[in-house]
């Protein structure tokens, strides 16, 4: 491999001419943007404990009004990325948001793409450009960019949900803001995934002629669950059983930039996945068990997150050898797809 010079291969009065015309070389730190073999990564695997983070998310609805928070929420933060990273990934943000009973988080709409993955609680909803979306255990509500929407809670007891944004990307890009909004008169009628997208296969007929480009905001977890219980009837043990949150009227991913999926782990099993270029996020929807990520071990129970940077090794393992658990996954996949250098790779020998 080529030896590439450095600056201090370079004269002084060469060097200082180069700053004074805000000029830099390439060569010194080539190496450093463009490694070969796999990129530079400061993301590590880092889990979040449910346990010890629930306690800190109820005090902050003791400390601060949600007048004073607009959304009450506690990033979590990847300590490779910075003491004060505001992200899980360079292009995942993931927050715990909490909201009381009657409350209201006001309405607004902003340039990065959300999604909320519902941990406890009943009685809350989230209503995104007029269609209010129940929030319960294990349900999965989109707000993409640019669409109205509000939280609410009409139940007892606190309702706590999992945010994931691609905010560091649209704040890198200096394109991330917020508009405030006025509320939102909720429709006279249930969301859609209880009328319009009740069964897979099934679209109103109209979109056959006009796709629309968010149809379905929000994916009950009990359907899910069950889905993911009949495709383990018919997956080999040697395979994954993996589904994909997708858009019913074109089967393409929810969002520009983030893809959603469930994977269930049956009792005992252990599954390395297939390394990708993608970093991911995972969240225990239920069970318990241990990841191995780039050989550093986590173990994880019931609503905890975890999470790996890109192109990491991956196995999971439930630690049930009578149950199955059940996992979330949100990764940058359709973003690195868009880009074009999206990969999986063959397991090594």
């Amino acid at each position: 491999m080529t030896q590439l010079g450095t600056l201090d291969d370079l004269p002084r009065d060469y060097r200082d001419a180069m700053i004074a015309a805000n000029l830099l070389p390439l060569w010194p730190s080539l190496r450093a943007l463009l490694p070969h073999a796999i990129p530079s990564r400061r993301t590590k695997p880092v889990l979040w404990r449910y346990a010890d983070a629930r306690p800190l998310v109820l005090r902050a609805g003791e400390l601060t009004p949600i007048e004073k928070a607009e959304r009450r929420v506690l990033v979590l933060s990847n300590p490779g990325l910075g003491p004060d990273a505001t992200m899980a990934t360079p292009s995942i943000y993931l927050g715990l948001q909490l909201i009381q009973p009657g409350e209201t988080a006001p309405c607004h709409k902003h340039t990065p793409s959300a999604i909320r993955f519902v941990i406890e609680g009943s009685g809350g909803f989230t209503s995104v450009q007029g269609e209010k979306l129940p929030m319960e255990k294990g349900d999965l509500i989109l707000t993409p960019a640019g669409m109205w929407h509000e939280h609410g809670h009409e139940g007892t007891g606190p309702v706590i949900w999992l945010d994931s944004l691609d905010l560091p990307l649209v704040y890198y890009l200096e394109a991330s803001y917020a508009t405030e909004g006025v509320h939102q008169p909720p429709r006279n009628e249930p969301d859609s995934s209880q009328t319009r997208y009740r069964r897979a296969g099934l679209v109103p007929y109209r979109s056959l002629a006009s796709k629309t480009r968010y149809p379905l905001l929000r994916f009950p977890w009990p359907e899910v669950r069950e889905s993911l219980v009949a495709l383990s009837h018919g997956t080999a043990r040697s395979e994954l059983v993996w589904l994909a949150y997708v858009n019913p009227e074109t089967g393409a991913e929810c969002l520009p930039t983030l893809g959603f999926s469930a994977i269930m782990l049956r009792p005992g099993e252990t599954a390395t996945m297939t390394r990708r270029s993608a970093s991911s996020v995972f969240h225990v929807i239920e069970g318990s068990g241990e990841v191995q990520i780039d050989g550093t071990p986590l173990t994880w129970s019931e609503s905890d997150t975890f999470v790996a940077p890109t192109h990491a090794t991956i196995s999971l393992t439930n630690g049930s050898s009578k149950v199955p658990a059940f996992l979330f996954l949100v990764d940058d996949a359709p973003l690195q797809r868009k880009l074009g250098f999206y990969e999986e790779f063959a397991a090594r020998n």
